[in-house]
């Protein structure tokens, strides 16, 4: 049902990827028009493929990516699926599609398009819309009554188009500015090397000698799919204290090894390590990670990004000067993603109509000012503001707009597959011990609110 009312609000959003979808959702649903301008020719964001990656900078240095997805063909969900579908539209396994527990990127993509044809949002989306400019109407008024100028371009026709905003939803996702590494030598080195921003296939690095840099889950990945093609495979990583499942892949793969991190790069192709060991390397790819970047976004220098720090928002979402008018949907990282960001969606459309109200703006500082201290406290790194690994605090997020909280179930599966990753990196995608807990979220009213043919239809 969409409730309109007098406090319908003209909102912009940027990105039709998960949060942006959802975004869109939820505001709709709250009476507000909406118009979602998407890069793309597609929805799905980093879970659109592109193949195409041979005119992109192969570190992805530049402002203006033309590639935005970092997907690789071989890619897997980390996640089981059950955990990862929005509250009210799960993520069921169909029949002729890829049904296993931890499908491959298209997957998500399918549920993305299901979920977009299913609450009819692909109206309110203008595709193949590159957002140039936002920024307010008149950066002399803060608080609700700011307007906010849109501009765009569409990709094909190259028309150039302006609008006029009550507010705008940055969801623009996480996962497309590579984040890269400063080492001694690294813009003399005169043979390959790229972000895995645009890796997509293992083929290139046949017979080659390939150094990875990083040893999260995409450097693991990278490096399992390379111990076939590739001739050896040096992965170097921060700490040598490595898991347990990362130690067995290692201990199986003879042209496999482990080191530190690099201390220099050499114009003959040799790659230093900090402990002084070498190879002379034909490739290295850096699976070091992404920055937030909002290259349209001109806040007059109220919102920046300092160290992968956005700031300052109150709750990862609201910019204390700027809000409710403007918003950031999916800044959140190592969360369950999905219901988050619904979360997220219903608080900012509900305090767009006026339902909710924000704390004054010296309150929403004060809170950013206690929550950067305890992650200081804590010795968090700022680059890692947004790396939230807390289920109370999505909890707690929720009680904001009168989300429920994750179910238990949805909790004890992400644990099980994170200890199962750390145990057995290479399987864990296709073995696993936690057949009671998926029972009890078969049986739950997250996946039979459908009726009892819904699942595995």
């Amino acid at each position: 049902m969409v409730s309109m009312g007098s406090n319908s609000k003209h909102v912009c959003v940027i990105g039709a990827g998960p949060s942006g979808l959802v975004a869109a959702r939820e505001l709709r649903k709250e009476g507000h028009s909406v118009v979602v301008l998407e890069q793309n020719h597609d929805i799905g964001g980093q879970w659109l493929y592109e193949p195409k990656i041979e005119n992109q900078d192969p570190l992805g240095r530049g402002s203006t990516l033309e590639v935005h997805g970092s997907v690789y063909a071989s890619l897997r969900l980390a996640s089981p699926r059950e955990i990862m579908g929005y509250t009210d539209f799960p993520f069921l396994a169909k029949k002729g599609s890829d049904m296993r527990r931890f499908p491959g990127h298209r997957e998500v993509f399918m549920y993305l398009k299901d979920f977009c044809d299913w609450f009819g949002l692909r109206e309110m989306i203008k595709f193949n819309t590159r957002v140039q400019y936002v920024g307010m109407v008149d950066s002399s008024m803060f608080g609700k009554d700011i307007k906010w100028f849109v501009r765009s371009k569409d990709k094909k026709s190259e028309k150039v188009m302006e609008e006029e905003f009550d507010a705008v939803v940055v969801a623009t996702g996480h996962y497309s500015q590579p984040r890269l590494p400063t080492i001694k030598g690294m813009d003399t080195w005169k043979r390959k090397q790229m972000h895995s921003h645009i890796y997509r296939v293992p083929e290139p690095f046949r017979n080659e000698v390939v150094v990875v840099v990083g040893s999260s889950m995409s450097g693991q990945d990278i490096s399992i799919e390379l111990v076939d093609i590739a001739t050896e495979i040096h992965l170097s990583a921060k700490s040598l204290e490595i898991s347990q499942g990362l130690a067995k892949v290692i201990s199986k793969y003879d042209n496999l090894h482990l080191h530190p991190q690099i201390d220099s790069l050499w114009e003959d192709g040799r790659v230093q390590f900090v402990d002084g060991s070498w190879v002379i390397a034909d490739s290295i790819i850096y699976c070091t990670g992404y920055s937030y970047s909002f290259p349209f976004l001109d806040t007059k220098g109220i919102v920046v990004v300092d160290d992968d720090r956005v700031g300052p928002l109150y709750e990862h979402t609201f910019p204390p000067s700027l809000a409710p008018s403007l918003s950031f949907v999916g800044i959140p990282r190592k969360i369950i993603g999905f219901p988050f960001f619904e979360s997220q969606a219903k608080w900012i459309a509900q305090l767009l109509s006026g339902k909710r109200t924000l704390p004054s703006w010296d309150d929403m500082m004060q809170s950013i000012k206690e929550f950067y201290h305890s992650r200081d406290v804590k010795g968090i790194p700022k680059h890692n503001t947004h790396d939230i690994a807390d289920f109370e605090y999505c909890d707690k997020y929720g009680e904001y707009c009168g989300f429920p909280h994750l179910e238990d179930w949805r909790k004890q599966l992400c644990i099980s597959a994170i200890r199962n990753a750390d145990a057995n990196l290479e399987t864990y995608r296709d073995f696993w011990d936690d057949h009671q807990l998926l029972d009890v979220a078969h049986q739950s009213p997250h996946f039979t609110q459908f009726g009892p043919d819904a699942f595995g239809q």
